[in-house]
């Protein structure tokens, strides 16, 4: 009687896994064509190169105009402007407006230049080119800026991020047609026993052939994975035809699996081909079922399988370059389970796939959500754990022209008709965009800052919403988010301090500064035009308090340097988006910071320096994430040397 194998000191289920990600299955980067991208792994951060939109756009159908022109306007005493003309969508505005005018303009058209405003067609009445504004308006109000949406700079989407119908959506909006990826692992298959028989092909159950259910199976479960299947023939109980389909897999693939032949009887020899021709790190795993399992290696230098020798001894062919190697039961239902256990999550490791939750997931209100129009509402949503590991559900919405509302979200909640609001704390259902999302590791709000940028490269899966220090602030006091990014400008005693850094800010001017702009008193007492930020930014608030100083100074009111100062009121939403607007000639400063001077070729003069702080939530100082974020603040200084204008926290 032939010998048979026996199981001894079979593998934990924890050392089974220890051994399958001791396996390389790196299967590298590669590029492909955006129509191609779909559901593929970003291998690089990709970063806005343009402004979406590209043009200030109206937001709704009415009239573009000034809105000095609108101001103490109301339903009982209207603004009287003439219509001097009609801007419909995809069209080169051919107006200039002067005082007491105004243009009609259709929803996503582009602003005349000389237009701070629009007012919506609902609060007006027309007679000819006649038009009576019963409404005021104030700059910008009913206008989508140019990069309101994402802007030139803006860090998109970062490393990791699965690509979907979102997210595509996003890099078509930012004219990328070809993206870096995770190359796809290449996952040989390779069944075996001599009984196995390919569906569509004649079976004779009187001999004990069935169909070959692994082959099938196992590859579309490598599809759902992330990886890519490649079919080999099944191979026989042979050792000799096993040995040769097990090396051609491995020489085409970064992993092999094989199933059947993993049992202790002496006909199935799977075990000894891999001892032979590799590496066998285990054979057998206390589970149930699938106890016959194997993992090793395929070829590769050192190995067995350093070449296969002639009667003669002599090396006729050379050594394969290796491959990862699983050996799966023969049985459908303990091959899955084990593909299923072990397998998979190591093929979505390598093709940079997150593990799939359920496709709904319950949680509770950050904060409270209103609506009250009287529709049902599909509400995006934004997932985030909390310090017990809850999961807290937080609205994410920019408005419907923005394409990055659904990219910062990770599922839908429904509001009915009926329901007005959604309370805090109360318990929600969300519907998630796929069943691969899981909430960030770590979660932030706070300053747009390209320092900070960069550092979210170095964290796993993290979210942030660079939407200035002030919302930082406020929604860190809403115990919504891991962590706030804000600037010094403003006290708070929300919060604690994981670390910081410190930026030079000044005004952005053309290369060589042809204006002979010396600092914020030019701009008050110089005809200049100048390109703001958001409110929300810290650097506003730094303006803003440089301004009071230079007030004080001089010896008036604050306001009235504000007043004089062409385009103050004006915002842009980036970082970058000012520098931007002077390089296009659109403005002759913009308040923004050196590194961003530097970067895109301009001129800079320096007004002062504000401090960057990281605020964590007090309750989840000890969440892994945020522990991480702790982890990269205090190794700044190689990101801080990098750019011109920052410095460490100890610098000051």
């Amino acid at each position: 009687m032939s010998e048979r194998k026996e199981f001894r000191d079979l593998a934990t289920v924890e050392e089974a896994h220890a051994a399958i990600e001791s396996l390389d299955l790196d299967p590298g980067t590669e590029t492909v064509d955006l129509d191609e991208a779909d559901g593929r792994v970003l291998a690089e951060r990709v970063d806005a190169g343009l402004d979406v939109p590209g043009f200030d756009r109206s937001a709704l159908d009415g009239y573009a105009l000034h809105a000095r022109e609108t101001f103490g306007a109301s339903e009982a005493d209207p603004a009287t402007v003439t219509v001097v003309g009609t801007v419909e969508a995809g069209q080169r505005p051919a107006v200039d407006l002067d005082a007491g005018e105004a243009v009609e303009i259709a929803t996503g058209a582009v602003m005349p230049s000389d237009a701070d405003a629009m007012v919506a067609v609902e609060r007006t009445d027309r007679d000819g080119d006649t038009l009576l504004v019963r409404t005021a308006v104030t700059p910008g109000e009913n206008v989508m800026a140019a990069g309101a949406d994402i802007a030139a700079g803006e860090r998109a989407l970062g490393p990791g991020t699965r690509l979907t119908s979102r997210e595509i959506g996003l890099l078509s909006a930012l004219g990328v047609d070809q993206v870096p990826v995770r190359a796809k692992p290449r996952v040989g298959i390779v069944s075996t026993g001599d009984e196995l028989v390919r569906p569509g092909e004649t079976v004779d159950s009187g001999r004990g052939q069935i169909y070959d259910v692994n082959s099938y199976a196992v590859a579309a479960g490598v599809r759902e994975a992330g990886g890519e299947p490649v079919v080999y023939p099944h191979a026989g109980d042979d050792m000799t035809e096993m040995e040769r389909a097990l090396r051609e897999a491995a020489d085409e693939c970064d992993l092999v699996l094989s199933s059947g032949s993993t049992s202790a009887s002496a006909v199935d020899v799977v075990y000894r081909v891999i001892e032979e021709q590799g590496d066998l790190l285990l054979h057998g795993v206390s589970i149930k079922p699938g106890k016959p399992m194997l993992v090793g290696r395929l070829g590769g230098p050192g190995s067995g399988a350093g070449s296969t020798a002639d009667s003669d001894g002599s090396d006729t062919q050379p050594a394969s370059d290796g491959s990862a190697y699983i050996g799966l039961p023969g049985y459908p239902v303990s091959a899955l389970s084990i593909f299923r256990t072990f397998v998979a999550p190591a093929i979505r490791r390598a093709a940079g796939r997150a593990d799939p939750p359920s496709a709904t997931v319950e949680g509770r209100m950050a904060v409270r959500e209103r609506h009250d129009e009287g529709r049902h509402r599909l509400v995006p949503v934004g997932l985030v754990t909390d310090g017990d590991g809850e999961t807290l559900v937080y609205p994410v919405d920019k408005g419907s022209g923005a394409t990055t509302s659904l990219v910062e979200a990770d599922g839908i909640v429904e509001m009915p008709a009926d329901v007005t609001y959604l309370d805090r704390d109360e318990r929600v259902s969300v519907e998630l965009f796929s069943p691969d999302v899981r909430p960030p590791t770590v979660f932030g709000v706070g300053e747009d800052d390209p320092l900070f940028s960069r550092l979210l490269d170095r964290l796993d899966r993290p979210r942030y919403l660079g939407h200035g220090s002030r919302v930082g602030r406020r929604r860190l006091r809403d115990d919504v988010p891991d962590f706030a990014v804000v600037s010094a400008a403003e006290e708070v005693e929300t919060g604690t301090e994981l670390g910081g850094w410190t930026r030079e800010w000044g005004l952005v001017v053309p290369a060589g500064n042809p204006a002979g702009i010396g600092g914020l008193a030019d701009l008050v007492d110089r005809d200049h035009r100048f390109v703001n930020r958001s409110t929300t930014s810290g650097l506003r608030t730094s303006l803003g308090n440089a301004l009071a100083d230079l007030a004080d100074e001089r010896g008036v009111d604050r306001h009235d340097l504000v007043d004089a100062i062409e385009g103050f009121d004006f915002a842009v939403e980036s970082h970058e988006s000012p520098a931007r607007r002077v390089v296009a000639g659109d403005a002759d400063a913009g308040l923004g910071l050196r590194a961003t001077a530097g970067k895109l070729g301009c001129g800079f003069v320096p007004v002062g320096e504000e401090r960057i702080r990281v605020l964590a939530n007090h309750s989840r100082t000890e969440k892994p994430g945020v522990e991480r974020l702790r982890a990269e603040l205090d190794d700044v200084g190689d990101l801080v040397d990098d750019r011109p204008g920052f410095g460490t926290a100890d610098d000051r």
